[in-house]
């Protein structure tokens, strides 16, 4: 047995090298970075069209949530089940599929007439997503060597790091000036052209050894992540409380958390485990896959509160909002490439701890430089900073979690990784959101009340006393108010009766001037808390990384494990 599997292994490798003859990986490099980005670029495009969306689809508040979730919930869920698949069929081909799907889901999406044909082609584009996206590091893995994955993870990494912050700059200007349907339509042509390039440039690699399907596993795994990603999303839209009946938001994580404890005990005792939990004994892919969890903890954490201070509060337009981002994005940009060549030479633990230090300073300035009258050079230093700290991120991180993991476990590792990434962007923003909601109601409170000397001497007593009561209801309300959507309409409602138009209309003002007051101070005093939860995760995640082992450390005991792997299998 043992010699059967050493001379399997060693035949698929074969095969694959010689796929490999005559191949440009450089090329197949660049179309799966292609299908990866569009993946990516959909996860924060679509936030900057919520508004156009609302007015287009006369989605009510709820819908629109289900939008933005509903991608990031059926991506999530599927990306380990979706890594199995491409050991099983063949990366490129899954690869294939996902582009297939979604490209076929971003047309749907763009014709879609009302909220809930656009949600339903959301979770398609999930679909597509979660069967695209682990396959791309697993190709990396299996087509370049060690010494030379380093400087491929850093153009990888690159292009994840532009993707996540170029989302909201593209998706500006797309709303701006064209229409919302084009996020969603922008993706044809690339799909299209992804598709046909993939057969021409990625060649047809397999892993060691066939996997069988581990069903429990897979059930178990979709249905505890689906839970605990639901319940942490949804759980500020229930205040935490109950969803229907006896349902509630509490029963729907500790389920999930059950759920996931026996989905771990299953895969203990399993022949062919959905996830090798033994992939964990690697010290350096443990650590980084908390890494990568914070990192997408910080990033999600920045963009929610960052994206409505700038519109709703500096008064930015949702194109100029994006163009903020982008000396991030073009700084992380020009440097993930080199930090990953670096790390093929010195190893990535210093690299890794710098970078998240730098984007937590970064995230820190913006936190201290934010006020009532920034403009976008106010946040430049810190931007440039914090996208110098993102470019330091991705690709060390990729290459020291994948470096020593056997090319047989290559896909089930990937899927592991993105996974772990995907959740804590998602527990990231659910938190975040919660405690900005929460911030936001207590500030719109106390501003409401200390500013209350700004409304018109003219109104009653009662009429006045309503409009601060009006703040009462919490964050949401807040931030319609901020986008001039309530306010000083209900002067003519609320003003002493046979007063003059002129007089009404100062009313109004006056009224619409105290309302936008009251929210700016507001959601400024509650963004700058909200945000400091971010840069804490991110420091904490710089010194974690102080575990990590030297590249040979790493590789022998790497060694040790394929050895023991071996001697199992006879």
């Amino acid at each position: 047995m043992k010699d059967q599997a050493e001379q399997s292994n060693q035949e698929r490798q074969a095969a694959n090298a010689a796929l490999m003859v005559g191949r440009n990986p450089w090329l197949a490099l660049l179309v799966l970075c292609m299908g990866f980005f569009m993946i990516l670029l959909d996860t924060t495009i679509v936030n900057i069209a919520i508004p156009s969306i609302i007015d287009g689809l006369h989605a009510t508040l709820d819908q629109i949530l289900w939008v933005l979730n509903s991608y990031v919930l059926v991506y999530a869920v599927l990306l380990i089940t979706a890594s199995r698949l491409g050991d099983r069929f063949g990366q490129r081909n899954l690869f294939v599929t996902g582009l297939a799907v979604f490209t076929a889901a971003s047309a749907l999406c763009g014709l879609a007439q009302d909220s809930n044909q656009l949600i339903a082609g959301r979770v398609i584009q999930g679909v597509g997503g979660a069967l695209l996206t682990p396959q791309t590091l697993a190709v990396i893995s299996v087509m370049f060597p060690p010494s030379r994955r380093g400087a491929a993870m850093g153009v990888w990494g690159a292009v994840a790091g532009l993707a996540a912050i170029a989302g909201p700059t593209l998706g500006g200007f797309i709303v701006t000036y064209i229409d919302w349907r084009w996020i969603f339509y922008v993706n044809l042509p690339v799909g299209i052209a992804a598709i046909a390039l993939s057969y021409a440039y990625i060649p047809d690699l397999r892993p060691g050894r066939q996997h069988g399907w581990d069903v429990p596993g897979i059930l178990l795994s979709t249905a505890s992540l689906f839970l605990i990603v639901f319940g942490l999303i949804e759980g500020q839209r229930y205040n935490w409380g109950t969803v229907s009946g006896i349902i509630s938001i509490p029963l729907i994580l500790v389920t999930g958390v059950v759920l996931l404890i026996a989905f771990f005990l299953v895969e203990r005792s399993a022949t062919e485990p959905l996830v090798p939990l033994d992939l964990f004994r690697n010290r350096n892919f443990a650590i980084l896959n908390w890494v990568t969890a914070a990192m997408a903890f910080g990033m999600f954490g920045l963009f929610l509160p960052l994206t409505i201070y700038l519109q709703s509060v500096v008064g930015l337009t949702a194109f100029q909002a994006g163009l903020t981002f982008a000396p991030m994005s073009l700084t992380s940009l020009i440097v993930a490439p080199n930090a990953g060549r670096l790390t093929d030479r010195i190893g990535g633990k210093y690299i890794l701890m710098a970078g998240l230090a730098l984007f937590a300073i970064g995230m820190g300035g913006l936190v201290y430089s934010a006020g009532l009258n920034s403009t976008w050079t106010t946040f430049l230093p810190w931007l440039i900073v914090a996208g110098f700290g993102m470019g330091c991120i991705f690709a060390p991180a990729t290459t020291v979690a994948m470096r020593n993991i056997p090319q047989h476990r290559v896909g089930a590792a990937s899927g592991v990784f993105n996974t772990t990434r995907q959740l804590g962007g998602a527990i990231g923003s659910s938190i975040v959101g919660a405690v900005l909601q929460n911030r936001l109601s207590a500030e719109l409170k106390d501003q409401a009340v200390a500013r209350s000397g700004q409304l018109p001497a003219q109104l009653p007593a009662a009429a006045r006393d309503k409009i601060v009561q009006s703040f009462s209801s919490g964050g949401s309300g807040g931030l319609a108010v901020g986008r001039g959507q309530t306010g000083g309409g209900s002067a003519a409602f609320l003003a002493p009766p046979n007063l003059p138009p002129a007089v009404v209309h100062q009313l109004q003002h006056q009224i619409a001037t105290y309302f936008h007051d009251v929210f700016v101070n507001a959601f400024l005093l509650a963004m700058r808390p909200t945000l400091l939860i971010s840069v804490g995760v991110l420091l904490l995640a710089a010194i974690s990384c102080s575990g990590i082992q030297r590249r040979r450390v790493a590789a022998t005991a790497a060694q040790h494990e394929v050895e023991r792997e071996v001697a199992a299998a006879g």
